[in-house]
């Protein structure tokens, strides 16, 4: 992920506070402290605490954000002045709601108008639907007595950017302003220095005995066993200035009702996956779920957003990813990776968004401040990686899919970022792509690990740039391949026949460039001098995934990672132990991320290495299986696995994150050998090995052509048999050794 520390690629020290970038995401609080609840639709996610509440806690990450910008930054309910007791919380399995139980603390014990705790029952329902925030507070009297209470909210809005929410400082600020506008509403807007308007209202329904601009107050009065609710929405909406407020806002039920069949609606076309072993169901129905919360729908089709809650935008490089992850199981998301990235490839060179020609996106942001160019992420293009991987996925989506008229839609966009790869990003002619920033302002480090520190040389001093990333050259292999395969089924031989020289002429110069024999991997990169980086990274496993290794190389770089300098236990180390700026802790020099494990264990299986493959399958899911919500996180310490304990956290990892979330049916695939060719009309099982935590796994709903499956695999031993339940269509299924 990006928006890190942005200093030169030398600095080898830790920087000094004057020093870090204003993209830094600083750790006031750490998200591992609380445990926190997230919901999302569209462009929408609320960040809220157990209770329910957000912005108890200063500093915090918590409250309502739309479109990068904080609507909502704190609302908290207190029964006669006091927390309520918490006594339950939960993420509903879909992720549509919240739902929190709680019940009244000891008020004034020991006088006559006492009220013990337990007595009145408090129910929240939360959810999201076109930038709304919905509540229902339910209350419910289990005294044989009428009991009275005061119920209060306090709530504020600070409309800040996401960029001040992770920690920049601004010297300028637009204006604020409160007005309450009836006896049960309350607008909070904010004027920015963009010329937009954002307004927050909130409305409560039945009216409160009290409102002012930041409380609201009900006096209650329960009869035994009686029954009350409350309904509060908090509207966020954008405008120019001088336009009216007025956000349609339709009513609990059936926004509510709405938020649930578009949920249903989305994941229709999903495989559905069970297995014998309850623990990882839990996994994978979390994974998909999270996976469908964050899928946004764009004017071009469905998009992964990044990650909550500092990356709920679009991520070019990430939503590659995650849609190749998903590829077996969903295609459809794919599709609208494609086509977004298409409408908004680079067209021109802009020194201030990274940009030339061909270039595909990195992130694009919506707030004041990316308006405002006080960040340069309204649309930013300093990625080197995004533009190889877009013609990788293309390449998938069409073996997968045969969609050839999405294929021909973006083909000059295919063409576009092959002469990007050939032009902009090899200026020195040299035949790898390379990185360089255009201006201060830009991401110093431009490949997955853009950390300002994650670039270096075995002695730990800085590589200097244009670098050329080991993973990249892979990914334009990879690219070239796909493209001439494109190219042929498109009857353009002569296009078809040149990529495929050029990506075998690469193979051979990769080889010689980037092997290191004294470490047995490839090396991290090249500086500008082209000295490789001997350093023992997990990036040399992406080689493995884009298939740019020799088949020797392979394995020896399998053995490297799997060895106990990079395999903590819980997964493969970014950084492997014992190289010089190795810190497991870190961000980039040593933690674990599920994605790049989950890449390496597909490139493990594409070189018939299924035992390692599912042995970072098991490492990971029993990471998940010590999350609370069976959710992988984005990114962990890469601490050494030890007996009776579980992974230790990153504190600031955003959690759910989409390719963390794709991890699962990655390794999934990976053990299983899972391939969907639509030209060949057949779903292949590559020599399936399943971990000893799966005995069966059952897929339904599996779609290849016009053919639809349901399947069962079963482990005996060492072997793995294939049984169809159900099919419809004529699709071949072949299980090869």
């Amino acid at each position: 992920m990006s928006e890190r520390v942005m200093g030169p690629a030398s600095d080898h020290p830790e920087p000094t506070p004057e020093q870090l970038s204003d993209h830094y995401i600083e750790a006031q609080t750490s998200l591992v402290e609380r445990s926190l609840r997230t919901l999302k639709t569209g462009d929408a996610f609320a960040v809220l605490d157990t209770h329910g509440d957000c912005g108890t806690v200063p500093d915090s990450p918590e409250g309502l954000f739309f479109q990068d910008t904080r609507y909502l930054s704190r609302f908290e309910m207190r029964f006669e002045g006091k927390r309520p007791l918490l006594l339950g919380s939960v993420i509903q399995d879909d992720n549509a709601a919240l739902s929190v139980d709680l019940t009244n603390p000891d008020i004034r014990p020991g006088e006559d108008n006492a009220l013990p705790r337990d007595i009145i029952a408090l129910n929240r329902t939360k959810f999201l639907w076109k930038g709304v925030l919905y509540e229902r507070i339910g209350l419910r009297n289990y005294d044989a007595h009428r009991r009275v209470f005061r119920l209060e909210c306090r709530f504020d809005a600070d409309f800040y950017d996401l960029f001040e929410v992770r920690g920049m400082q601004r010297d300028h600020r637009g204006h604020h302003s409160i007005k309450t506008m009836a006896p049960d509403r309350v607008v909070f807007s904010y004027e920015g220095l963009d010329g937009i308007v954002r307004q927050s209202m909130l409305h409560f329904e039945p009216w409160p005995t009290r409102l002012e601009a930041k409380r609201v107050i009900y006096e209650m009065a329960l009869e035994p066993d009686e029954r009350r609710s409350i309904l509060v929405t908090v509207a966020c909406e954008e405008q120019k200035s001088g336009k009216a407020f007025s956000p349609e806002v339709p009513n609990f039920l059936k926004a509510y009702r709405d938020t649930r069949r578009a949920l249903r609606a989305t994941t229709r076309e999903i495989a559905k996956v069970r297995t014998s072993n309850h623990l990882f169901n839990e996994v994978i129905a979390r994974s998909a779920s999270d996976m469908y919360m964050l899928v946004t729908p764009t004017e071009r089709g469905l998009y992964p957003y990044a990650g909550i809650p500092w990356y709920s935008t679009v991520f070019g490089r990430d939503g590659i990813i995650t849609a190749m992850m998903l590829l077996w199981a969903d295609p459809s998301i794919a599709k609208g990776v494609l086509l977004y990235l298409a409408e908004m490839q680079a067209t021109d060179v802009d020194p201030a968004a990274d940009a030339q020609p061909g270039k595909i996106l990195h992130e694009r942001r919506l707030g004041e401040m990316a308006r405002l160019g006080e960040v340069p992420f309204r649309r930013y293009y300093g990625t080197v990686d995004a533009t190889p991987l877009f013609v990788m996925l293309a390449g998938k989506y069409y073996e997968r899919t045969g969609d050839r008229e999405t294929i021909e839609a973006i083909w000059p966009n295919i063409e576009a970022a092959l002469r990007w790869c050939d032009e902009y990003g090899d200026r020195d002619g040299d035949g790898f792509v390379e990185y360089h920033r255009e201006t201060e302002q830009g991401l110093a480090n431009q490949g997955w690990k853009d950390s300002h520190d994650s670039i270096f040389h075995a002695d730990g001093s800085g590589a200097e740039g244009p670098i050329a990333l080991c993973e990249v050259q892979a990914y334009v292999f990879a690219a070239k391949q796909a493209a001439a395969r494109l190219a042929a089924a498109l009857s353009q031989a002569d296009i078809s026949t040149r990529l495929a020289k050029e990506a075998i002429n690469l193979r051979e110069r990769f080889e010689a460039a980037f092997w290191c024999e004294d470490i047995s991997t490839y090396a991290l990169a090249l500086d500008g001098a082209k000295r490789p980086c001997r350093v023992r990274a997990s990036n040399a496993g992406h080689a493995l995934f884009a298939g740019i290794a020799a088949p020797e190389q392979a394995r020896r770089v399998a053995r490297t990672l799997m060895g106990p300098d990079s395999f903590s236990g819980w997964g493969i180390r970014t950084l492997a132990r014992g190289e010089a700026r190795y810190n497991p802790m870190s961000y980039h020099n040593g933690s674990i991320w599920p994605h790049d494990n989950g890449m390496i264990a597909l490139g493990m299986a594409q070189y018939g290495l299924k035992h390692e493959a599912a042995q970072v399958f098991r490492a990971l899911f029993e990471v998940a299986s010590y999350q609370e919500l069976r959710r992988l996180p984005e990114l962990f310490c890469g601490f050494t696995r030890r007996r009776h304990r579980g992974p230790t956290a990153y504190p600031v990892a955003c959690s759910p994150q989409a390719w963390a979330a794709a991890t699962p049916f990655a390794l999934l695939g990976s053990s299983l050998g899972l391939e969907l060719d639509h030209e060949g009309n057949a779903v292949r099982f590559n020599d399936p090995v399943l971990p000893s935590f799966l005995d069966e796994v059952l897929i339904h709903e599996l779609r290849v052509k016009a053919s639809t499956f349901d399947l069962r695999l079963h482990r005996y031993g060492q072997d793995v048999s294939l049984n169809v339940l159900k099919r419809a269509g004529d699709a071949r299924i072949l299980l090869a050794k």
